[in-house]
């Protein structure tokens, strides 16, 4: 995917697939402008970055849904913040930043070092970088730490692994055969939940 940075947030772009779904999933582009009252211009951004994220097709001054797009709009808050969590992974952009946090020995990105990256684009830096912090945000990649003045990556729970080379407990339970019973293996911790949407709003500028 390109290095094509939001010029939407993901309400606005979430707001305008709803929209195309109530057009059963095609529509001439001045069309859904003249439902939401706006000129052709103001939908672009969302429709723009719909399509960076291959959930929509625009030929000819056509939107049409993809397949991906069909499955996030049919889909929960949960499936759609996946999808797009990983199409964000696979663009230039969100791909560079999530391989700067994980190499951060502190997994985080201070406001300096946030700009240094967006600055490599194209974007206007205030603007961009609190849509990025706005996506990264409702997909879950990171959060943005206000009181610190910096990014900081939602790190996944790893699966717990059993010893190769530790000793059997002495003392516990036994195998019919006499040998040490296995131990059980830990439960695999459920995810936060993800029934309502974060809000969006109030992120503060990050950049002087």
């Amino acid at each position: 995917m390109p290095t094509t940075y939001p010029k939407c947030n993901p309400t606005e772009m979430l707001g305008l697939l709803v929209l195309l779904n109530s057009h059963k999933g095609s529509e001439d582009v001045a069309l859904l402008a003249d439902d939401l009252d706006l000129e052709i211009d103001e939908i672009l951004p969302s429709l723009e970055y719909a399509e960076v994220l291959q959930l929509v097709k625009v030929t000819e001054g056509r939107a049409t849904f993809t397949d991906l797009g069909k499955r996030l709009i049919q889909g929960t808050i949960r499936d759609r913040k996946g999808i797009i969590r990983e199409q964000l992974r696979r663009t230039t952009l969100f791909r560079t930043l999530l391989r700067a946090l994980d190499n951060s020995p502190e997994h985080c990105l201070s406001d300096e070092q946030l700009g240094q990256i967006v600055s490599f684009t194209t974007a206007p830096a205030d603007e961009a970088v609190q849509n990025i912090v706005n996506w990264g945000r409702y997909a879950d990649l990171f959060r943005y730490d206000a009181g610190q003045h910096r990014l900081v990556a939602v790190l996944r729970p790893a699966v717990a692994r059993t010893g190769g080379n530790r000793p059997p407990p002495t003392g516990g339970p036994t195998t019919r055969g006499g040998g040490p019973a296995a131990e059980p293996r830990p439960a695999r911790g459920r995810p936060p939940s993800e029934t309502a949407e974060p809000p969006l709003s109030g992120v503060v500028p990050i950049l002087a």
